[in-house]
């Protein structure tokens, strides 16, 4: 599919937030597979450090993707990286071109763009794949390969589970930029990831109905402790005993950094100076908000439960302020179950047990990490993500986790129809993909 025959696949970079450079570095190391040739990005300090990292020509350089978009094709493909609002509209006029688009999820903010997005690669023949990195993490690449061997037998039920960590949860989705649903929900911002793994264990079985349950319950005004503040390092009477302090999370343990100093930028970011970040957390930095005392309105917990045409049932819990973050997985087969933790890297295989005692399973634990598993962004999966999006661009053949926007809809599906359920308290019926 790449124009560049036997050469480096060469894109362009919309956006050149940490996302998309995180993918991009993959040309700095693979220089005769993957070639950064032109940046699309409003902020001009942005566009220069990614301009300089990768040696684009300054002809190359966009202010924004509408620029790109108006030139004759620069490149075979593009990594959009932008803010989930902008997936749609970027990406459109890039399909019109006729770039490939390795996108990041979420793939759009409604039902309806997803399928025009579906709808304008199919009419340009242009290949989307979607940014589901956690398909390639070892742990879950595990997991497939286990369901796939017939380990398991046919899946009768499937429950997963994300805890987002109380640090995650304040800087992302309390402080942060997806703290709104006007954004996204929280499923679709977060755990559309996890919901894409359950449709991505079905494939070919479409999703019938959604049931979800949840909301916004802890942080909100009227849950602010005694002697909290409207900002942590102004008003705040509890901020040294509080583990929501923005003192101890971004300047102490140095945690979420890239967003944390976004506002400062200009003085320097993570390199300001430590006066200079206690000011702005003084200030107008948001992330120096009381978390009781944000606009955030988000849930902060909830539960979805699917059906499936082939009567699988699957549950997806989302736990927001967990002390010990992770990902986990519980599979029912009619042959075995399989049971793992992600952050642990241990999935536990069980099969009835036929010795003369009273055991009543045998059980095989497999160590992910001990099999050469999960170093890096995503468990793993960054790398083997934009490793298998240019493996797809050049011809070869593609992995088992590849991540096509044709096949990542179904999970889409059931973030829309849950937030549906859980705000109009009822079962939402899924249209036929």
């Amino acid at each position: 599919m790449s124009d560049s025959a036997n050469g480096p696949v060469t894109v362009a970079l919309i956006g050149a937030g940490h996302r998309t450079i995180g993918y991009a570095r993959y040309a700095l190391s693979h220089a005769d597979r993957l070639k950064v040739v032109a940046v699309a990005e409003p902020d001009a300090l942005r566009r220069r450090r990614a301009a300089e990292m990768f040696g684009i020509p300054v002809d190359a350089q966009f202010a924004g993707y509408e620029q790109l978009a108006d030139r004759p094709r620069l490149a075979d493909a593009a990594i959009n990286g932008t803010m989930d609002p902008m997936h749609h509209p970027s990406s459109m006029p890039l399909l019109q071109r006729g770039y490939h688009l390795l996108l990041e999820k979420p793939i759009a903010r409604t039902d309806a763009q997803v399928r025009e997005l579906i709808d304008a690669a199919a009419a340009n023949r242009c290949t989307v794949m979607i940014c589901h990195v956690l398909r390639y993490a070892p742990f879950y690449t595990t997991v497939r390969r286990l369901l796939d061997e017939g380990r398991l037998g046919n899946l009768t039920a499937v429950r997963t589970l994300e805890a987002v960590s109380y640090h995650h949860m304040a800087v992302g989705f309390i402080r942060g930029r997806w703290r709104r649903r006007e954004v996204n929900p929280m499923l679709l911002a977060k755990c559309c990831h996890d919901l894409d793994i359950i449709a991505w264990l079905k494939s070919g079985v479409p999703a019938t109905r959604v049931a979800s349950f949840g909301g916004l319950t802890y942080f909100r005004p009227e849950n602010a402790p005694p002697g909290a503040g409207k900002r942590c390092l102004t008003d705040c009477r509890i901020e040294p005993q509080c583990p929501y302090s923005a003192k101890l999370h971004y300047l102490d343990k140095g945690l979420w950094r890239f967003y944390a100093w976004e506002c400062i930028e200009h003085l320097g970011g993570e390199k300001a100076t430590a006066e200079q970040k206690l000011e702005s957390l003084r200030t107008d930095n948001p992330f120096g908000r009381c978390v009781w005392h944000c606009d955030n309105d988000v849930a902060d917990h909830q539960t979805v439960v699917v059906d499936f045409a082939d009567g699988t049932t699957a549950t997806h819990e989302m736990w927001g302020g967990a002390m010990r973050p992770t990902r986990q997985i519980h599979l029912m087969g009619t042959l075995a179950e399989l049971e793992g933790d992600m952050e642990s890297g241990i999935i536990r295989v069980r099969t009835p047990s036929f010795a003369a005692t009273r055991q009543d399973c045998d059980e095989e634990v497999i160590d992910v990490n001990q099999a050469g598993g999960g170093g890096g962004g995503h468990g793993g999966g960054d790398e083997r993500l934009i490793a298998d999006f240019v493996a797809t661009l050049r011809g070869e053949s593609a992995s088992r986790a590849v991540t096509r926007i044709e096949d990542s809809y179904t999970g889409h599906q059931i973030a829309f129809a849950a937030d549906t359920a859980m705000r109009e308290r009822r079962v939402v019926e899924l249209a036929a993909p």
